[in-house]
């Protein structure tokens, strides 16, 4: 099968067919090649589809669609990625080459088992099926430019430190390519619609969830004379909050599996519904044991540290020389040689402490779910147009995603962090507000539960929305004042901008192409 025939789907539609791709009634083949009176001159001029060469092979044009998906999900991960370990990054949680081990480890693992529906969707939505039925091979086309542009338009957000959204790309790209290639039908408005929805809410839930939770920390924890006691009174609830969200999520898909392997290897009968709460309970339980004992390693270390600073200022002072004159007590004291620590120095902070380790948790929470669901993103266009090449017609439901597909949407985003991601870390991280591990908590907590409620209820969302949204009412609730707003104002700009520009980029894109294909 050459190259040609690749683009066009199976003999189904032969190269030389006369295909219009403004109505959803274009003749097939067979009604093609059959002799009709010519059309009206005022009916619009027909698809012709250029004959690409036989010799071709095609594992050099996969190959080609291949790059490209990787370069998309290169980009996503050097930016989307970068958004979701940010917060951890910014409040010293975590180093930098930390979050690339934790987030590429986790990020590849979510879109592995769970990007195939995220994949579907994307891949059988936003541009209506129905009137790409007769023209597989305009879709084919379509989906390679909403690649490139996506590509292009996340690489230029990157290099600024712009966390945009990938969602905003794709979804503009595939619009763009659409209305030029079958007209304004040719956009599933109701897809765009609900998708909007979720863009408008997911910051503005992120951000509630994020001020509520935080402001009950602050109140029972923070702002308390005894700190290190209220959090190990209430290690068990953030234990449970953080497994029970995640469980969620996670669990679910193997319960079915879990209940049958239960069932035959021991003999131990669970229903399955009850097997996450089973699950969730042990793994918060140890969570609990396991905090309650960092904490009071957090608590020797930090006594440690204050007493070696203590030692180490009363080294370090001046010893009075009984002989020498006694010095005027209007004249300055000179300095000494060596620094002096201060008191005030800042020593280990267990209540922090322990924070950051619940942070690196909720993280690794939010990179899992990311990464299950922003892949598609990535590979959307590539499942698209190898479910086309290997039935020769248009996804129009639910289709399943080979393997390798998810596998190389994986590695693009790890690939993409660990090169690119640095700079806009420090934008979320950083550049919003200050974070502590105890606020960066509550940010990537709220960030998986928005994630999570809109999942279950079918929404797609943005992981940048949410994180940003966390951040920011965070910052609500600590001072207003705190919140850098020239920021936000950049963020937001970058919002509104990507679903035009990726848009008219593969408009564009589309229409060159369509000078060379059709």
């Amino acid at each position: 099968m050459g190259i040609g025939d690749w683009g066009l789907g199976t003999g189904e539609l032969g190269r030389n067919s006369s295909l219009s791709p403004l109505s959803p009634l274009t003749p097939t083949l067979r009604e093609a090649d059959a002799t009709s009176p010519p059309a009206p001159s005022s009916s619009p001029a027909p698809l012709r589809v250029f004959p690409l060469s036989p010799n071709m092979q095609i594992p050099i044009t996969l190959l080609i669609v291949v790059l490209l998906a990787f370069y998309v999900a290169w980009n996503l991960g050097a930016n989307d990625v970068a958004n979701a370990m940010g917060t951890s990054v910014g409040s010293k949680a975590i180093t930098l080459k930390q979050a690339l081990i934790i987030a590429g480890v986790l990020e590849f693992t979510g879109a592995v088992l769970f990007g195939h529906q995220v994949t579907a969707t994307l891949a059988t939505k936003v541009a209506n099926p129905e009137l790409f039925a007769a023209t597989p091979q305009v879709l084919v086309i379509g989906m390679v430019t909403v690649l490139i542009s996506c590509g292009v338009w996340l690489q230029i957000a990157t290099t600024r430190g712009l966390p945009v959204s990938s969602s905003h790309a794709v979804v503009g790209a595939i619009a763009g390519f659409s209305w030029v290639a079958l007209g304004v039908g040719a956009i599933d408005w109701s897809t765009i619609g609900s998708i909007t929805i979720g863009w408008v809410l997911t910051p503005v839930i992120s951000g509630a969830i994020a001020a509520l939770f935080y402001s009950q920390i602050k109140h029972w924890i923070l702002d308390q004379p005894h700190q290190l006691q209220q959090l190990q009174e209430w290690i068990p609830w953030l234990s449970a909050v953080l497994i029970g969200a995640f469980g969620v999520i996670v669990i679910p898909p193997f319960t079915q599996p879990i209940h049958n392997f239960l069932i035959a290897e021991f003999g131990i009968y669970i229903p399955p519904h009850d097997i996450p709460l089973v699950i969730g309970a042990v793994a918060a339980v140890a969570l609990t044991i396991f905090s309650w004992r960092q904490l009071e390693e957090a608590e020797e270390q930090g006594s440690r540290g204050a007493g070696e600073n203590t030692k180490i200022y009363l080294a370090q002072s001046p010893v009075p020389n009984p002989q020498s004159p006694i010095p005027n007590p209007q004249s300055p004291i000179p300095s000494p040689q060596s620094p002096i620590p201060s008191p005030q120095s800042p020593v280990p902070n267990p209540l922090e402490s322990l924070f950051a380790r619940f942070q690196v948790l909720s993280a690794c929470f939010v990179a899992f779910a990311h990464g299950s669901n922003d892949v598609g993103n990535a590979i959307a266009p590539v499942a698209a147009i190898v479910y086309i090449n290997h039935t020769g017609q248009v996804p129009t439901n639910n289709i399943t995603i080979p393997l390798w597909i998810l596998i190389i949407g994986g590695a693009g985003i790890v690939a993409g962090l660990a090169v690119w991601g640095k700079k806009v870390i420090a934008t979320i991280g950083e550049n919003i507000i200050a974070l502590q591990p105890s606020s960066g908590f509550c940010a990537e907590l709220a960030t998986a539960t928005t994630i999570l409620i809109a999942s279950r209820l079918g929404l797609p969302v943005s992981t940048s929305h949410a994180l940003v949204g966390g951040v920011v009412g965070i910052g609500l609730v600590q001072d207003i004042n705190s919140v850098k707003f020239q920021t936000l104002k950049g963020i937001a700009a970058a919002w509104i901008v990507t679903v035009p520009v990726s848009a008219v980029l593969s408009a564009v894109i589309f229409r060159i192409a369509q000078m060379f294909f059709f």
